[in-house]
């Protein structure tokens, strides 16, 4: 059998690695330098080795291993394919389905009769049915669940998570009829050590996937919330938050900005789906528009600091640890560290950023900000420690920033009589 992973990005890389173990996998993307870098055992997502990477490669067998391309002709004689493309939201914050309708359309040129195309990027529930199916049938000339079927089995991937790698966490399958969504399930059974659940329909496996960082976005909104309400009152809000998790059955999730690829995003596709069918989604999206509002929040709040201890802010100097959308990860895809730079600028400071794990060109690309090398040497009347990376905890790193100068600690991971305000 011959599967062909389409998109190796965070999702894809590390799915295509693990089948290649066991079967002949083709990795495509249409991401040319992607392709080189991969070849030469790099991986900047930092989520497979390079010793992998270059293990699967050099299988050199016609039944097993990993050949990766960028050239479609090399995916056509495949049985399975599993498409791992991003989904990403539109300005308006409508799904942009325009990747995934892409590799449905070339999948489809390719599609034989018994063929099984799996899904894995995160939609609403009823997608794949009703927007990638038509698309697969109309370049194929095939009849779906007859000729051809599709399964859908979301990804799990938690980006920069080293102990919950992707055989490690239970993946939800399903397929277009219980003989396919059999077979699907049997196929991630022999990679995914941590067992399988079959959904009982594509649409039941979409909504788990949707819903699951739909909940922690809602969650995450509360506590928000309470930070902007305790703000006013004057008092601390994990304080306040260690006081209640006293109780067994506190759900304790703290504020912070919430960004990424998923949980800033998926609740938007299920409310898309929502008023599509004539339901607003009061919860979902009260909660997005709270969570978006984080990082105006926190930028004001340091200047807010910085004026009570009689700092001039225009033109001052101010230094924000981190760009990436988590801790010890160089995914910078919608990050909200950036609304913090914003915010800043917007009272005319001069903003520095240091993260030493983000791409620099992808930060320049994306946000147009120049990276700095390094800390030493500057004298700043703020620091913001913004994400949680590693390197920030050392008491080394901390001496070279903490000097009579504005602290503020926005992930609480500082152990520091120095700070002056924290979220």
């Amino acid at each position: 059998m011959k599967i062909t992973i389409v998109g190796l990005g965070y999702v894809g890389l590390p799915l295509a690695l693990e089948f290649s173990k066991q079967y002949q996998v083709v990795g495509f993307d249409i991401n040319l330098d992607r392709i080189d870098e991969l070849r030469n055992g790099i991986d900047r997502t930092n989520e497979t080795t390079s010793v992998d990477i270059q293990k699967a490669l050099n299988k050199n067998s016609s039944e097993i291993g990993l050949f990766l391309t960028n050239n479609v002709d090399f995916i056509k004689d495949s049985q399975i394919y599993i498409v791992t493309v991003p989904t990403p939201i539109t300005i308006a914050k409508t799904p942009d389905l325009d990747p995934l309708k892409s590799a449905s359309k070339m999948i489809g040129k390719f599609l034989r009769n018994d063929d099984i195309v799996i899904y894995e990027s995160t939609v609403y529930p009823g997608c794949t049915e009703e927007v990638c199916v038509p698309i697969l049938e109309n370049a194929s000339g095939l009849v779906f669940n007859k000729d051809f079927f599709c399964g859908y089995s979301p990804e799990r991937i938690n980006p920069g998570d080293k102990l919950n790698t992707l055989t490690k966490i239970k993946k939800v399958t399903s397929g277009s009829n219980a003989a396919i969504a059999k077979k699907v399930d049997e196929l991630y059974k022999s990679i995914i050590t941590a067992g399988t659940y079959l959904a009982s329909s594509i649409k039941v496996a979409e909504a788990s996937k949707v819903i699951e960082n739909a909940q922690r976005d809602v969650n995450i909104s509360f506590v928000n919330e309470l930070a902007l309400i305790f703000d006013r009152i004057g008092i601390n809000t994990n304080e306040v938050l260690e006081a209640a998790a006293t109780k067994w059955n506190f759900l304790h999730y703290k504020p912070g900005l919430v960004g990424g690829h998923c949980i800033s995003v998926d609740p938007y596709y299920l409310a898309y789906k929502a008023e599509e069918l004539g339901y607003h989604p009061a919860v979902l999206l009260s909660g997005r528009r709270v969570n978006d509002q984080m990082g105006e929040f926190v930028g004001a709040k340091v200047i807010k600091l910085m004026i009570n201890k009689g700092f001039k802010i225009k033109n001052s100097n101010i230094l924000l640890l981190g760009i990436t959308f988590k801790e010890n990860c160089p995914d910078i895809r919608n990050s909200k560290i950036i609304d913090i730079h914003s915010e800043l600028l917007s009272y005319g400071a001069n903003v520095d950023v240091y993260d030493p794990l983000a791409v620099k060109d992808e930060v320049r690309a994306e946000f147009d900000i120049n990276l700095i090398n390094d800390v030493k040497n500057v004298d700043y009347d703020a620091v913001i420690f913004a994400v949680a990376h590693n390197n920030f905890l050392s008491d080394e790193f901390q001496d070279l920033v903490i000097d009579r100068r504005i602290i503020f600690d926005l992930k609480n991971m500082l152990d520091s009589p120095y700070i002056d305000g924290c979220l």
